[in-house]
């Protein structure tokens, strides 16, 4: 069961409790001043100080009545950001489906995808990153990193899984060292609990951990795709989908075969980093503005013990339940988990009857 750290007191330890960076400066100071971009994709670079450091993967999914300023134009108001990002082994591609529905049903916002450090488009940049550390708060800090390149603020983060903890940890790295932050920030966490966990409490197939070591030590180069497959389901007890899911991991090889094209040991750190890290102190005092939402599936792997739901509940957040869905909330019940997210883009949206409507009844 997912626990809570003891700890004699409610305030946050002095190690929970992330400096200032510039970059989260930066982003408080640019909040009220920033502009819309074009529509950015792929990696950028970014100035710390020390250099030149890549940015992470990205794309933009914008509403179609989005509209753009320029830097010149400061009197216009930037589209609202969300942010979504995506769990572990994940990439940005996982997300798509579901911030094409968000903007379909808020048509005047844009979605920020990344792929996080070691995932996806991002995986080759981790040996040029200054931050070697590859846990949830290094994750954070790189999302952090990319919204100041893009001059944007965002208004809603919605993180699932390890994302969530990600999603947590960049709300409390950008709210600290303030009392208020200059607009509201909404917090989404989807399917995840903010403490310490660990896999063998995680309930059913299919857990990160297992998959993780099964494929650390599968032989490479693989041979073909569905030996992968076929080998995860019938030796590693795996779900068909899991299996699946994780064969699109792979890359051509030269020589032939495929290998992975992410980096499976710095991932390995970075799902031990998410066992570990204990935001609940962000829970217990975040800034002023910083409001948080969970989505509990109603067939999670975790086991949502009555104590964590209570506690987050307690500490003034919502838990909600998401009904028909596993662990995998964005796509198996994207339109129940959009019903529960719409009042953060600004009021409710029966998304369902206009989909069901031709055309030209809604014009």
């Amino acid at each position: 069961m997912p626990r809570r750290s003891q700890r004699s007191s409610t305030m946050p330890r002095a190690r929970d409790v992330p400096e200032q960076t510039p970059v989260t400066r930066a982003l408080q100071l640019d909040a009220e001043q920033q502009y819309a971009t074009p529509q950015a994709s792929g990696v950028a670079l970014h100035g710390n100080g020390q250099g030149v450091e890549p940015l992470l993967a990205h794309e933009i999914v914008r509403g179609a009545l989005v509209r753009f300023s320029s830097p010149e134009s400061r009197d216009a108001r930037p589209p609202p950001t969300a942010v979504l990002v995506h769990g572990i082994m994940g990439s940005k591609r996982n997300m798509v489906s579901f911030a094409k529905r968000l903007v379909e049903g808020f048509p005047t916002w844009q979605v920020v995808l990344v792929d996080l450090r070691c995932h996806g488009d991002s995986a080759g940049l981790a040996p040029h990153l200054v931050n070697q550390d590859h846990g949830v708060g290094a994750a954070a800090g790189d999302v952090l990193k990319l919204l100041q390149s893009l001059k944007m603020f965002p208004e809603v983060l919605i993180g699932h899984s390890f994302g969530g903890k990600v999603v947590m940890s960049m709300a409390h790295q950008f709210g600290s060292g303030v009392t208020r932050l200059p607009r509201p920030v909404k917090v989404w966490v989807l399917d995840a609990l903010p403490g310490e966990i660990r896999s063998a409490e995680m309930g059913g197939q299919d857990r990160p951990e297992d998959l993780i070591s099964a494929l650390r030590h599968y032989p490479l180069p693989v041979r073909t795709k569905s030996d992968l497959m076929t080998w995860l389901t019938a030796h590693g007890g795996f779900s068909q989908g899991i299996a699946q899911w994780a064969a699109t991991n792979l890359a051509p090889n030269p020589g032939g075969g495929f290998v992975w094209k992410v980096d499976l040991e710095a991932i390995h750190r970075m799902y031990l980093s998410y066992e570990s890290t204990d935001l609940w102190p962000f829970l217990e005092s975040p800034s002023d503005g910083i409001t948080v939402s969970f989505v509990r599936a109603e067939r999670s792997n975790f086991r949502w013990s009555g104590k964590d739901q209570d506690l987050i509940k307690a500490l003034g957040h919502d838990v909600h339940l998401l009904r028909d869905s596993g662990h995998w909330v964005h796509t198996e019940n994207p339109a129940g988990l959009f019903d529960i997210i719409a009042p953060s883009f600004g009021g409710g949206v029966d998304l369902h009857l206009r989909r069901a409507q031709p055309s030209s009844a809604l014009n």
